[in-house]
């Protein structure tokens, strides 16, 4: 089914045992964090907390954290039109009146994507808002001992290319500094990096709104490294399977997620930087100490009974696990037709994904092998790749031992 919002999906999970609900008391620092941990390492259900210490916001975690919860979220359909369309690429090149009528039916199920404006009466997330912004009334999670505070671990941080319309729809984590300021893990080589960086050479704001909640296909979206030139929300509507809709409110630049549980309305100031950290990363250890830009929250937006969804991040596997097996899978049947001569590409989730990369390339001469390994270096994020094994044998990357035996071999 198609979810166009975060209780939607829930409520399958509901439905389907997939979610258990915790009424006692839990505090947002530590404690929730250790019982999320504790059910992934037992590959159990997804969490709802009704009962917050110091907020009255319920908490959802765990949503993604199984094979059977991504599939529930996101359905068969985009890998299925994904698959159709690689498949259909020899006969649509160049395109005819045949060949676009013979392929009509997936063609017009990924025409459906995009956004549509609705009125600020049909956005439920201007249900409501906080008379004056107040973060500490959200139940931002503190997840490690050592963490330099609390963080958001599921802000969807939306920008746009200062001057254009060029949106970015990007995760970056974002530590609580006080009632209305957080800071903005932006990179310089992430989408919202860039946009930033391109409004403090002009010395201005960079205008952002951070959603939290909406369509599962939102989340998804946020996280996938997608090209520049596509934009996240249209991904976002064609996983969905829908059009997302979009609410335009006074004196902030940018349209809401009518669907969203919260709207953090802002600002990312130029000249300000703020220490960050550290964080209990993926890895198993503490990203340090660094200086990022901060985040000026405005206003804050929410359902009048919005759910607060968060995750834990640390030592595979955790929640993004499944969550980036499901994108791999997705994705990677176009991986041969955006780099000719690569025949198949995987990445490996216990070593953090792009760390590590297995490839399985073309050879038709001597050190052919060497080029595509160039270009797969030089696409997106694939260039933060720290080891890339490839290999000409025809096998299955998912295995990776079988990889490491042929290429020591």
């Amino acid at each position: 089914m198609m979810h166009k919002n975060l209780r939607s999906f829930i409520a399958q999970l509901s439905r389907e045992k997939e979610i258990v609900e915790i009424r006692a008391e839990v505090d947002p620092c530590l404690e929730l964090a250790e019982i999320h941990r504790r059910v992934v390492r037992e590959e159990g259900p997804a969490l709802l907390f009704t009962r917050v210490k110091g907020s009255t916001f319920p908490v959802a975690s765990n949503l993604f954290g199984s094979v059977r919860r991504m599939e529930m979220a996101m359905g068969p359909r985009p890998e299925a039109i994904v698959k159709q369309a690689v498949a259909a690429l020899d006969r649509l090149l160049p395109p005819s009146l045949k060949s676009l009528w013979e392929e009509r039916g997936w063609l017009l199920d990924a025409a459906r994507c995009g956004t549509r404006r609705v009125s600020s009466g049909s956005a439920p997330v201007l249900e409501a808002s906080m008379p004056e912004v107040d973060l500490y009334k959200m139940p931002v999670i503190t997840s490690w001992q050592e963490d330099g505070g609390a963080f958001f671990t599921l802000p969807l941080v939306y920008t746009q290319k200062p001057g254009s319309r060029d949106h970015n729809l990007g995760m970056y984590r974002m530590q609580v500094f006080s009632k209305n300021q957080t800071g903005m893990h932006m990179q310089i080589h992430k989408g919202g990096g860039f946009h930033f960086y391109e409004a403090e050479k002009r010395g201005q704001a960079l205008p952002a709104t951070v959603f939290l909640g909406g369509p599962p296909a939102l989340t998804i979206a946020a996280i996938t490294a997608l090209p520049e030139m596509v934009p996240e929300l249209i991904y976002a509507s064609f996983l969905m399977g829908g059009k997302i809709n979009l609410v335009d409110i006074p004196g902030h630049p940018h349209p809401l997620v009518a669907e969203a549980e919260f709207a953090l309305c802002g600002e990312v100031p130029p000249g300000i930087r703020k220490a960050e950290g550290p964080f209990g990363d993926h890895y198993g250890y503490y990203s340090l100490i660094h200086d990022f830009p901060v985040f000026s929250v405005k206003r804050i937006y929410h359902r009048t009974d919005a759910i607060y969804p968060a995750t834990v991040v640390g030592i595979p596997r955790q929640e993004d696990y499944y969550i980036g097996e499901w994108m791999q899978d997705l994705l990677s049947p176009l991986f041969p037709v955006i780099m000719p001569g690569l025949k198949s590409l995987w990445t490996y989730a216990e070593a953090g994904f792009h760390t590590l990369c297995g490839a399985v390339v073309r050879e038709s001469y001597f050190r052919e092998a060497l080029a595509h390994c160039f270009r797969i270096l030089g696409e997106g994020q694939l260039s933060l790749t720290k080891v890339l094994m490839t290999t000409d044998a025809d096998l299955d990357l998912k295995d990776f031992s079988t990889l490491l035996q042929s290429i020591l071999e």
